[in-house]
């Protein structure tokens, strides 16, 4: 099998985001991430672009942006607008800004609100200056085509809640901004922290190999991950206590952080626990039989759900103002409907989906899901994540979100199609023996090219137009 593109892993560099002080010994735990080649591919790009870094809350931005500019760069300005170093900043930008009519305006009044914040500066290309939390001042956002022509210096704006600079007062700089969303770990990242060697072993692994071990190994490691999830905080719980009841402590904090933060955005909406309220309604609905929805759209369908379930109180217009924000805040996804295979007939926002496995594993288990389903939902869930990250740049799959498909009144899980060669994937996650009736029969009538079956009990292996795969190697897997 060929390994995904060399975006995801030339070299071996990776990066050490956060450390763990252990409380009995003085050794320190890494978790390293990937998307470090991103960030150096940024800055020594020919172009000069503002690198707009986004990600749900508490996925590692700030951390990894901060070293990745004391490893690169002689100088550093960093700016938080959700902090003290926002106010400061945000006093030197009106002081030196602020002009009267008729007397001489200022010549560089961003350069001098750089220079009262930070009487040593300098505008070189050896100097980052990073604002965090960006979505806190339209007045900056709306600066960043200016950031990126009158300074030689590299900005890097940053934020949790980026869904809020689509309202009217921010202006977007289409062409000076390069976009990089940062993910909870993926598996292969939480594997190297959890047995580096295991990683090694998994990096080279052969499906005509003899030694089910490490296949056997990889599942157990895989299915922790299906529990603990990617985010930073869960993960250094869970390797420093093997405690999947602590990671979770870790993720219910998380949880916490964004609704509590997320509540002072919002004017219509009477308390948190509507975000809740649409977990759990994203929960019952991935926990259906795949038979479409009764609404016409994902947000028609939650919204029902939560004013039948919850509260009455709760209008259309506040509940997809909520989704929406679930979605630009990076805690859900939303995944696509073609119907009859048509790719034609492609209707967005048609399903939710979670963007961490450990959150998805979280709310499906309290809604009392089956066992087993929620094993199927978890691994479709983890599929979905997987995919969404390909589309973005440099864009390896087409459609504008993972879709999956209808097909004479069966659904496959997942149609993928190669932006190389535009090869069409019919992807079905399955337990044990099972088959898939409907994709097969696509197959058969000339819909795809390629079924892909996504197991975790495998060693994979190939029957013509078939493919089976391990689900945890996936990040392993090309589409080409």
């Amino acid at each position: 099998m060929q390994r995904k593109s060399d975006f995801y892993y030339k070299d071996t560099r990776f990066f050490d985001i956060i450390s763990i002080r252990r409380k009995e010994r003085s050794l320190s735990m890494y978790l390293k991430r990937f998307t470090y080649d991103r960030l150096l591919d940024w800055k020594n790009e020919n172009g000069h672009s503002t690198l707009e870094v986004g990600g749900a809350r508490q996925v590692g931005k700030t951390y990894l942006i901060n070293k990745f500019a004391d490893e690169h760069y002689k100088h550093k300005i960093y700016i938080n607008l959700f902090e003290l170093s926002g106010r400061q900043f945000l006093e030197c930008y009106k002081q030196a800004t602020d002009w009267k009519p008729g007397t001489r305006r200022p010549e560089h009044p961003l350069m001098d609100a750089f220079r009262l914040y930070e009487p040593d500066f300098e505008d070189s290309d050896d100097t980052v200056i990073i604002i965090d939390e960006i979505q806190e001042s339209s007045e900056l956002y709306n600066r960043i085509r200016e950031f990126t022509r009158q300074f030689r210096s590299h900005f890097i704006v940053t934020g949790s809640y980026l869904g809020r600079i689509y309202d009217p007062d921010f202006r977007y700089s289409s062409g000076d901004v390069t976009k990089l969303t940062i993910y909870t770990l993926s598996f292969e990242e939480f594997l190297l922290a959890y047995d580096n060697s295991l990683y090694a072993k998994y990096q080279t692994l052969s499906f005509t190999s003899s030694d089910s071990f490490v296949f056997d190994e990889l599942k157990k490691v895989y299915d922790i991950y299906c529990q603990v999830g990617g985010y930073p905080k869960a993960v250094e719980a869970y390797l420093e206590n093997k405690d999947i009841l602590q990671a979770q402590g870790e993720l219910v904090k998380i949880i916490d952080t964004f609704t509590n933060e997320s509540i002072r955005y919002f004017t219509d909406i009477l308390d948190t626990r509507v975000f809740t309220q649409i977990f759990y309604s994203i929960c019952r609905i991935l926990n259906r039989e795949k038979k479409g929805l009764t609404e016409d759209s994902i947000s028609e369908e939650l919204q029902k759900l939560v004013t039948r379930d919850y509260s009455s109180n709760i209008s259309k217009a506040t509940c997809n103002r909520a989704i929406s924000w679930l979605y630009f805040s990076g805690i859900i996804g939303f995944c696509a409907k073609i119907t009859e295979m048509d790719i034609l007939d492609f209707k967005a926002a048609s399903r939710c989906y979670f963007m961490d496995v450990g959150l998805a594993n979280y709310y499906l288990t309290r809604t009392g899901t089956d066992p087993r389903v929620l094993t199927g939902t978890l691994n479709e869930n983890f599929v979905y994540i997987n995919l969404k990250k390909r589309q973005d740049f440099p864009q390896e799959i087409s459609f504008e979100t993972p879709a999956f498909a209808t097909y004479r009144g069966g659904e496959i899980d997942f149609v993928v199609q190669s932006l190389q060669s535009s090869t069409r994937y019919l992807v079905e996650v399955k337990s044990g023996k099972g088959t898939a009736g409907t994709a097969l029969k696509a197959l058969e009538h000339g819909k795809a090219q390629k079924l892909l079956y996504l197991k975790s009990d495998t060693k994979g292996g190939m029957d013509g137009k078939i493919e089976t795969f391990p689900i945890y190697m996936l990040e392993r897997y090309s589409f080409n």
